[in-house]
């Protein structure tokens, strides 16, 4: 199975209204924006999305919504986040029922797997739909580690096509050439990693931040591929502060904050999660207003 997934791929946060249900008209309007700054692709319900916190009914309200808008003019992934092999299963189905164009798939959530039960997981969810998949590695966050020797064995199944690389070791990406050779696309998952690992070889970027700044994030991304090392270097150092913030525990929290200052959303997140608050918050929007106030002007930015 062979995909063009290539540049950047939002992880698209879910809005909600001031009660915490979902605000559809601001979900598109998002999406809406980050096509016109020219995103590559869409995740959504992935972590950033807060796909852990929604309703399995309301996840499919969220896909049907960003199927419609979007219309085939990026490919749209939702993240399978489920406890069991066997819901990640179901929710893989209707989402290819809802016409999404591949899906991306984390290991089972709350209990942490061993090598033999993590790739019986993503061998079974691969085999519920027709789709191609991307395999979501995050140790960090999910306690569970896809090496590139497991990787390598689970090359004979076809629908999985590429890997969320975020187990923020950037000696991964080589690892995984070495391992695996082109076998799959390779996506860097970590922000403050996203240079090192375009120069190593990764041929898109699951974002984070780009949500509040998209058109500097696929600035970077460009300057990134073309080799234009010397200004990505200094449009990577003033965003890297930023980019910090998407390997925090409370990275949905940080990024919703700084969408709202940048004005491109709301900072409201769903229980258990809570807004910032006190030092924490200052801190936050300290590191988000410095770097707005000394934003760097470039005339390959559309704004």
């Amino acid at each position: 199975m062979q995909v063009n997934w290539k540049g950047i791929f939002p992880a698209v946060t879910t809005p909600f209204k001031a009660d915490q249900g979902l605000d559809l008209a601001a979900t598109t309007n998002h999406l809406g924006r980050l096509l016109d700054a020219g995103m590559d692709g869409l995740i959504l319900l992935g972590t950033v999305g807060e796909n852990c916190s929604l309703e399995y009914a309301e996840k499919l309200e969220v896909l049907r919504a960003g199927v419609k808008f979007v219309e085939g003019r990026v490919p749209v992934l939702p993240g399978v986040a489920e406890c069991s092999t066997a819901l990640a299963c179901r929710f893989a189905a209707d989402a290819e029922r809802l016409g999404v164009d591949g899906l991306m798939v984390l290991p089972a959530m709350v209990y942490k797997s061993d090598r033999r039960e993590t790739m019986a997981h993503f061998r079974t969810v691969a085999r519920a739909s027709r789709l191609p998949v991307l395999c979501y590695n995050n140790p960090v966050s999910y306690g569970v580690d896809i090496t590139p020797e497991m990787f390598a064995e689970l090359a004979d199944e076809e629908n999985l096509v590429a890997i969320k690389e975020s187990s923020d070791n950037v000696r991964r990406i080589t690892d995984l050439v070495n391992a695996v050779g082109t076998r799959y696309l390779l996506f860097n998952g970590v922000d403050d990693l996203a240079l090192e690992s375009a120069v190593l070889g990764a041929t898109g970027w699951v974002a984070g931040l780009v949500n509040a700044f998209p058109d500097e994030s696929r600035l970077l991304w460009d300057l990134a591929t073309t080799g234009q090392y010397e200004e990505a270097v200094r449009l990577y150092r003033w965003f890297t502060p930023l980019l910090h913030l998407d390997t925090h525990l409370k990275m949905v929290q940080y990024i919703k904050l700084a969408m709202a200052e940048c004005g491109l959303g709301s900072e409201t997140v769903r229980a258990p999660r809570l807004p910032l608050e006190g030092q924490e918050r200052q801190g936050v929007l300290a590191i988000i207003r410095r770097c707005i106030a000394t934003r760097p002007q470039h005339d390959k930015m559309a704004r």
